[in-house]
């Protein structure tokens, strides 16, 4: 299965803006989409995974700062990384940026070497973050099913099976596969094969 592409978001009103942010980035492995105002921006974010923000302070509807604190108030979209990308580049805008949530901030007329590297920078952070969020669901999802086996598990002395945690009884193999992953492969001991078969067609299968 190939491996879900970086998604970017450029928020900007003006096309030429767009233009150059995404002539900077299109060579590298990013899907990317462009919202005009911070109501599309919001929109994209309800229907798409976003990976990062490249924000304009200068909108139709509403101003960068407003926008990011908006969405990283958001559960949902608190961790995606939002860099503002502007042409308002007082000490005071950058401060504002900042407060506002974002991770860098970038001044119109950008280097594209530049731009690049930070994108690139906050994605692969992004991606690490997630990678190690998903190790950590895996790792817990292992303790879990481990702590499950743990303690006293009841079974009949009779029959041998296993009471699971819903009062049902079930085999020993299943209930183990249920909560380990372990797989089984059936045969008879010695024991269970002479009492199963005679004598003479245990010597018969021997010759």
């Amino acid at each position: 299965m190939e491996p879900v592409k970086p998604f970017v978001v450029i928020v900007d009103d003006i096309q030429e803006n767009v233009r150059i942010l995404h002539h900077a980035l299109k060579d590298e492995p990013y899907s990317f989409a462009i919202a005009y105002s911070g109501k599309e921006l919001l929109h994209i974010l309800e229907t798409r995974s976003v990976t990062l923000i490249l924000l304009d302070v200068m909108l139709p509807d509403i101003d960068g700062f407003t926008l990011a604190k908006q969405v990283l108030a958001n559960e949902r979209y608190r961790e995606i990384p939002i860099i503002f990308v502007t042409a308002r580049a007082e000490q005071e805008d950058r401060i504002r940026g900042f407060e506002a949530g974002g991770v860098d901030y970038v001044s119109k007329p950008f280097d594209n070497r530049e731009i690049l590297e930070r994108v690139r920078t906050h994605v692969n952070l992004r991606l690490a973050l997630e990678e190690q969020k998903r190790l950590n669901r895996e790792l817990q999802a292992a303790l879990d099913r481990v702590t499950k086996l743990e303690g006293i598990i009841p079974i009949c002395s009779s029959c041998k099976k296993v009471r699971d945690d819903e009062g049902y009884w079930t085999q020993v193999e299943r209930y183990i596969s249920e909560h380990t992953g372990a797989m089984f492969s059936h045969s008879l001991c010695p024991d269970c094969a002479s009492k199963l078969f005679p004598k003479d067609v245990l010597d018969e299968d021997s010759k």
